[in-house]
């Protein structure tokens, strides 16, 4: 009889949950969406019960569609479920009774400013760095946990525990309370990259009571526990079916495109962009974000540098700006964005000399920027919204070299190719965009999968259904997609140049523009 598995992805804009049999073969999708809440600009925050509603109907919907499609499919047969997601910053605090006292501050919210600042003036930062493989930004849980202390003080002193968001939805649904090694790891500040448990030294120096991390470290194969016989039914599957911890999407997506060894790099381009690679060392002056890897031995790292706003910033443009396009689309039944792309497409590389920062909610990697914001420089009269349009997707481009070009400072060697993953596949123009930014070869996953798909995987690991060299030729097939074009890789040269130099020059007014929004509006 055939043996499956559900692999679960938390996004920051859906939450999508994979069927396969104990091979990868693709039985049943499903996916929820949903947007986080951003009640003041640079703040991004969820309450937990969105994700956890979302898991729930989606590994429902597979189950249901299973049983519908795939003859000889029983519930019973489903050996393992595996719960990813997006890095969940501050995590979500809990009370005693595990239930959230306030929505967590997610990756992309930026309110802590105050709070780096004031651990640049006390820690002693290159111990800091030595510790944790990282460094100090908003961007960090850890600063997000100073701001609950400092801005929401009675939350603070009820939290029990700081939950990551696929450890929330693990214990809705099994009772068992742990957290995998790789989004502890993402927290930064707080966790011994090399001894792999919590720094006890750390959290004294921040403030933050070691009791609030929970004790229970397992790898992102391991099984935390067994669906809870409320949880099997809401879900459509046997009571005790093991739960896998998971771990950091950026990570899992890295693995489910095969990625297992040194010199291997993906990048992953959906409401943000992670580019990164398997590593034994990190050094957190390079500017890169580093955790334990979600496959391999204890030595293992994910080192990833990555822009905050890649995809949100299409979003944002076309939601702004392209109401006439979503219209047209509508009425021909077709995506938007191929509208968009054959648009852009007759624009020169370059878009005549416009060129866009994606800074919309302040920057990551390599500039660690929370005042950062977004700029057109170069625009005119004679500019079109097809030249705009194309010049968003170079600037994320730009914005993916400059962190692989921090990231080779490190890397011992780099692979040639690069391969891309997440909803910036769809668009063959962004995938040429990218090859010739880069002048690399860009390979994408042939089956509509990422995150989901590496979940699965580690699922079927996790619970014995495969092996440690099946995990590394792994479930998805890489196909070429882009290559680059001398002409255009010259021009984008030339911009790219431009797009290093517009930061330092603009910096000061940005940090100015900031301040203002922060100022309070007299009446």
């Amino acid at each position: 009889m055939t043996d499956y598995v559900i692999g679960v992805d938390i996004g920051t804009q859906s939450t999508k949950a994979l069927l396969t049999d104990a091979h990868g073969r693709i039985v049943a999708q499903q996916s929820k969406a949903y947007r986080p809440d951003t009640p003041r600009p640079l703040w991004a925050e969820q309450w937990p019960s969105v994700w956890l509603d979302a898991v729930v109907e989606t590994i429902a919907g597979c189950a249901t569609k299973a049983a519908h499609t795939e003859p000889g499919f029983s519930p019973d047969r489903v050996r393992a479920i595996c719960i990813g997601g997006l890095y969940g910053g501050s995590g979500i605090p809990v009370d005693e009774k595990m239930e959230a006292l306030h929505p967590c501050l997610i990756w992309m919210d930026r309110r802590a400013t105050a709070e780096v600042d004031w651990v640049r003036r006390h820690l002693d930062l290159e111990r800091l760095y030595a510790i944790t493989g990282n460094g100090v930004d908003s961007y960090y849980g850890f600063t997000k946990m100073l701001w609950l202390r400092n801005r929401a003080p009675e939350v603070f002193r009820r939290t029990r525990y700081f939950l990551p968001p696929n450890a929330f939805v693990i214990h809705a649904l099994t009772g068992e309370v742990a957290v995998d090694r790789s989004s502890a790891g993402n927290i930064g500040g707080v966790y011994d990259l090399r001894a792999g448990r919590w720094s006890e030294a750390m959290l004294d120096a921040l403030g933050i009571p070691a009791s609030t991390m929970p004790p229970r470290l397992v790898a992102s194969s391991d099984v935390v526990g067994g669906l809870t016989a409320d949880a099997a039914k809401r879900l459509g599957l046997r009571a005790g079916t093991p739960v896998v911890a998971g771990g950091v999407d950026a990570a899992i997506a890295t693995l489910a495109a095969g990625v297992t060894r040194p010199g291997q790099h993906v990048a992953m381009i959906g409401s943000s962009m992670c580019w990164g690679y398997i590593a034994h060392d990190v050094d957190a002056r390079n500017g890169l974000v580093s955790m334990p890897h979600v496959f391999g031995g204890p030595d293992d790292l994910y080192v990833f540098g990555g822009a905050i706003s890649a995809g949100a910033c299409v979003t944002w443009f076309r939601d702004q700006f392209c109401r006439d396009v979503a219209h047209e689309a509508a009425r021909c039944g077709v995506d938007m964005h191929e509208l968009l792309d054959a648009e852009a497409r007759e624009v020169p590389a370059g878009s005549e000399g416009l060129a866009f920062l994606p800074y919309l909610m302040g920057e990551r990697s390599p500039i660690w920027d929370a005042k950062a914001s977004g700029a057109f420089v170069g625009l005119t009269l004679y500019h079109r919204r097809e030249h705009v349009y194309r010049s968003v997707l170079e600037g994320v481009s730009y914005a993916l070299r400059d962190n692989m070009e921090a990231g080779a400072k490190a890397a011992a060697r780099l692979d040639e190719k690069l391969i891309v993953v997440g909803g910036a596949t769809h668009s063959d123009l962004w995938m040429q965009i990218i090859a010739d930014v880069t002048a690399r070869p860009v390979q994408t996953i042939e089956q509509d999968v990422e995150a989901p798909m590496g979940a699965a995987l580690l699922a079927a690991y996790g619970v014995g259904l495969i092996d440690e060299n099946e995990v590394r030729r792994g479930w998805v097939t890489l196909v070429p997609r882009a290559a680059p074009v001398n002409d255009a890789v010259t021009r984008y040269d030339a911009m790219f140049g431009v797009y290093k130099s517009l930061y330092p020059a603009l910096a000061a007014s940005m940090h100015q523009l900031a301040d203002a929004r922060e100022a309070p509006v007299s009446k």
